[in-house]
């Protein structure tokens, strides 16, 4: 496309005004004022590195904050020393950047502050990239010829930025997903981290970092909120939204990934049905599917659930978790699996807010627990459960070594703290225990906590929050525990 002067001064004029630190130093105040999320500290050391030349790929569902990230970003490229003026944002659906090359852009942002032959380190930010036909070309072309820069590209439309980075970026793309809020990111952005402090739990002679919640109470009310309204921070910090959160949740996260984003990426015609599947999926969170109950319940074909089943997981909207049996054996034909929401929250803008006392309760804290563990790019995930003449049994998070299938830890799920002071109940957990040779064991309950010795097994008690606090913060900190952790 070829463009004019006055088009090229107009665009100057647009970039002027989307990179305020250009001229005062600092992002919008608006922006400074927002509260960081801690996923900062995984994102900005990849954006920071420029000794490895590929670009950033920042996905993640709608609304979850991304472009508040670029920005708090770049405040911080800023703090540590990098020029501003060598740190360019360009919102790519702005419709005066219509149909015009990410190079092009990039050389007129040079001009712009006057560094257009510079070989400066440059730090450039292509948000709602997808909005540029064939933008994977161009990115890999701008990191083949400008090596020492580093490019940052993000985007709404998920399903079809990761499908374009794994087609076309192999050896020059880094994907970095940013998820949901997870429960101890809720917890920071609320202020109430004086709630929980650092503790040690003594462990087969050994003492590991853990948890303790100063009002447990309080604790599982705010847990409760997560649920209901805590994926997302606009929802999370207006009261507002919060009494109709399927207003906001519903029409600007589900339903554009559901009516526009899929069906444009896949060519699905009948969103209908596609939505009338999700909602099914999105009432039973947690629960075990086969393609045949899903038929039965939803009225989609079979053969078509399955393709559906795949683009919501590519949408990040929800999660399929494999099974094995007993004896940790993965299934080879394996005809039935549970699906998580990646939200919890998802559940409450589609029918209503739930209570602690609900029947769907245990369900949505399995649900809010794998929304924690999912953010795990490495996690061997599964479920166990078999049917052995009349003896059948479930155990709700199994983790298996990478290298050999064998299984290292159990969690059992509850919403109850019945099992604390029997303990015995528990005999799928324990026979599970006993089958593959584990010592030990985690469950959740609602307020109890401690060690219980059931036979030859510990059983670690942990209260719900709590457990789901400790995993998204170990996935931040990178630790891996062997408890499940």
């Amino acid at each position: 496309m070829e463009l004019t002067d006055p088009l090229k001064q107009q665009i100057v004029n647009r970039m002027n005004i989307d990179n305020p630190w250009w001229t005062s130093g600092v992002i919008d105040p608006d922006y400074n004022s927002m509260p960081r999320r801690l996923y900062i500290d995984l994102f900005f050391p990849i954006v920071k590195d420029v000794k490895v030349r590929r670009s950033v790929i920042l996905m993640g569902p709608r609304r979850v904050g991304k472009t508040v990230l670029i920005y708090h970003t770049i405040q911080r490229l800023i703090e540590e020393g990098v020029d501003p003026h060598c740190i360019m944002y360009v919102s790519v659906d702005t419709p005066i950047y219509s149909r015009i090359s990410l190079e092009t852009l990039f050389s007129l942002a040079k001009g712009a502050v006057g560094k257009v032959d510079s070989q400066d380190v440059f730090y450039v930010f292509f948000d709602e990239i997808q909005y540029l036909k064939d933008w994977e070309i161009h990115l890999k072309s701008l990191v083949d010829t400008f090596r020492h820069c580093k490019f940052i590209a993000s985007g709404s439309a998920a399903a079809a930025l990761q499908k374009k980075s794994m087609e076309s970026g192999a050896g020059r793309f880094t994907d970095f997903m940013l998820p949901p809020l997870t429960f101890n990111e809720f917890i920071h952005l609320k202020n109430f981290s004086n709630l929980i402090v650092p503790s040690v739990i003594e462990w087969n002679g050994k003492e590991i970092a853990a948890y303790t919640a100063v009002d447990m109470n309080r604790l599982n009310e705010l847990f409760l909120n997560y649920m209901n309204y805590g994926g997302y921070p606009e929802v999370v910090f207006s009261e507002q939204i919060q009494l109709n959160p399927g207003q906001y949740i519903r029409h600007d996260i589900i339903d554009k990934v559901l009516l526009r984003d899929l069906p444009s990426l896949y060519g699905i015609h009948d969103v209908q049905e596609l939505n009338t599947l999700f909602t099914v999926i999105a009432y039973h969170s947690g629960h075990e599917f086969s393609y045949e109950k899903l038929s039965k319940e939803s009225g989609v074909k079979k053969e078509t659930i399955r393709k559906y089943i795949e683009y919501l997981e590519a949408a990040f909207l929800i999660r399929v978790i494999h099974k094995t049996d007993e004896n940790a054996k993965r299934f080879q034909r394996a005809t039935s699996f549970k699906i998580y929401l990646t939200n919890p929250s998802l559940r409450c803008a589609l029918f209503q807010p739930l209570q602690s006392t609900d029947e769907e309760m245990g369900n949505m804290v399995e649900t809010t627990i794998f929304a924690q563990w999912i953010q795990r790019s490495d996690a061997q995930v599964y479920y166990a459960n078999w049917k052995n003449g009349r003896k059948q049994g479930e155990v709700d998070l199994v983790g298996l070594h990478v290298a050999t299938q064998k299984p290292v830890w159990a969690v059992e799920i509850k919403w109850s703290n019945h099992y604390y002071e029997h303990p015995g109940d528990l005999r799928s957990l324990l026979d599970f225990l006993n089958n593959n040779d584990l010592q030990d064991a985690v469950v959740t309950s609602i307020s109890k906590s401690g060690n219980r010795q059931q036979g030859e097994v510990r059983l670690l008690f942990i209260p719900a929050a709590i457990y789901a606090y400790m995993v998204g913060q170990n996935t931040l900190e990178k630790k891996q525990q062997r408890l499940g952790l």
